[in-house]
């Protein structure tokens, strides 16, 4: 080679290197100015609707799609105007190493493109996406959710196909938000974070009781099939006792009706219970349960009367916890003011509810539980009006059973319902009656909490309209 031609070779390396040395200065300078936006910022000073989303992608935006897995995840990315900047989807695994190799990707790519600013959207899948996004929000990059449904119905429009894996789902995110079709992400802080999980665990608990006390029935069934003649109450301390020393009828004639009372009397349990003594040995005498394998069968009965005794003690220390924190909330008590809203329903409302500073109105909340209205109506067509079933399914069962227990204990409830399913125009069934109720409750709680007013139930009743109801003539 001569003396020009490595000259010329020189240059261009001295001019790479100068670029890639402005390019890192500009990646870090980008890196040191990131600023991510949250719930906080966006959703408590005023409604972030649809045109508030598109304002909030701007051009010097660098979006980003990523598909959530449970160990890796793709990411890809687009501008403002949905032109792909990225040669192809990024992987990354579910880890510190994974998050900051991400980050330094869509920083370069940033520095590349003149964006200063990056936002990542994602799916809500199960549980995975809580690291990523705490991660991200806390060095810089706002993270937003698109709806997994949407995701699905826009698979097509991309490339016309029905393909639908982890490199395409990325740009499909990365479009939606574009769009403005997204969402802030919640996920719950302080207080609420520890609501939000001493009321899942309590859920988790309260189905393992269930799932032992299922298998305890079917064991009792085979073995004692008149076991609940016999003892009554199956999950009282009473038989609990009884079920995890002598079970069966060939135990109990064994043990007779003053053993029977020995093992109460060891467990130091106190009422009523002792004189059924007789009517349980009657009923051991006359049973017409099977014999083979009792034995066997006596074991599992004792561990599932042990596991559902100690699950009890688990799960009223969680709900004495539930009950404190809860209590710590302002206004909070004065919704136990509501007849038949107890604090295991109020607890289980506010831990699915979170901060109710981040709605603008009860609306939102009432979409989040799946109790808002929809219906699918063309032209002549009225399609019947349901609730959309879509959101926490957990806090549309809290207020439910705050419904029901309303509708029992509280005398202007039990009218309100007597009025939704008995009036002329447009009478309700019991289940839409209870339903309405529960969207009424919603209403008062949310009130309560944001103003901290005194439930009135006079004033309640004032609130529903009442359409005037024609006489009917006599002719």
């Amino acid at each position: 080679m001569n003396f020009k031609g490595k000259q010329k070779k020189n240059q261009v390396t001295m001019v790479n290197l100068f670029e890639q040395k402005e390019l890192v200065a500009k990646a870090e300078s980008i890196k040191s100015n990131l600023k991510a936006s949250t719930w906080h910022e966006l959703e408590t000073k005023g409604k972030f609707d649809k045109n508030e989303k598109l304002s909030f992608i701007s051009d010097d935006m660098l979006i980003l799609g990523c598909d959530i897995g449970s160990e890796t995840h793709f990411v890809r990315a687009i501008d403002s105007r949905g032109r792909e900047l990225s040669k192809s989807a990024f992987s990354f695994s579910n880890s510190l190493e994974g998050f900051q190799s991400a980050m330094e990707w869509a920083v370069k790519l940033a520095a590349t493109h003149n964006k200063n600013q990056i936002v990542m959207g994602l799916e809500p899948t199960g549980h995975y996406w809580f690291d990523i996004a705490t991660w991200m929000i806390s060095n810089g990059i706002s993270v937003v959710q698109v709806n997994p449904y949407a995701v699905k119905q826009t698979k097509e429009i991309e490339d016309n196909s029905q393909l639908k894996d982890d490199r395409k789902d990325p740009k499909l995110i990365a479009n939606l938000v574009k769009d403005g079709n997204f969402g802030m992400p919640y996920l719950p802080e302080g207080l609420y974070a520890d609501l939000r999980r001493l009321s899942m665990f309590r859920d988790q608990l309260c189905e393992d009781r269930i799932r032992n006390l299922n298998r305890l029935h079917r064991e009792m069934k085979i073995y004692f099939p008149e076991y609940k003649d016999a003892f009554g109450k199956v999950d009282g301390a009473f038989c609990l006792e009884l079920l995890k020393a002598a079970p069966f009828p060939g135990n109990l004639i064994s043990i007779g009706a003053d053993g029977i009372r020995q093992i109460w009397h060891d467990a130091k349990l106190r009422g009523r219970g002792y004189s059924k003594a007789d009517e349980i040995l009657k009923y051991a005498r006359e049973s017409a349960g099977m014999k083979d394998g009792a034995d066997t069968s006596r074991l599992a009965v004792k561990w599932f009367a042990e596991r559902i005794t100690e699950l009890d003690s688990r799960i009223a220390e969680i709900e004495l916890q539930l009950s404190q924190k809860c209590m710590e909330i302002p206004h909070v008590k004065n919704i136990l003011e509501i007849s038949g809203v107890g604090e295991r329903v109020l607890t289980g409302i506010v831990a699915e509810m979170g901060d109710v500073s981040r709605f603008d109105d009860v609306k939102e909340i009432q979409k989040l539980s799946g109790l808002g209205l929809v219906a699918c109506s063309s032209g002549k067509h009225k399609g019947e009006t349901k609730i959309s079933h879509r959101g926490r399914k957990r806090l549309r069962y809290w207020l439910f059973q705050a419904a029901k227990s309303a509708v029992v204990h509280s005398d202007e409830f039990k009218q309100l319902h007597t009025y939704y399913t008995t009036r002329q125009t447009n009478p309700l069934k019991k289940m839409q009656s209870l339903i309405v109720i529960a969207c009424k409750l919603l209403r008062v709680i949310y009130t309560i909490l944001t103003k901290g007013v005194v439930y009135d139930p006079k004033k309640m009743l004032e609130d529903i309209k009442r359409p005037v109801e024609k006489e009917t003539q006599v002719a």
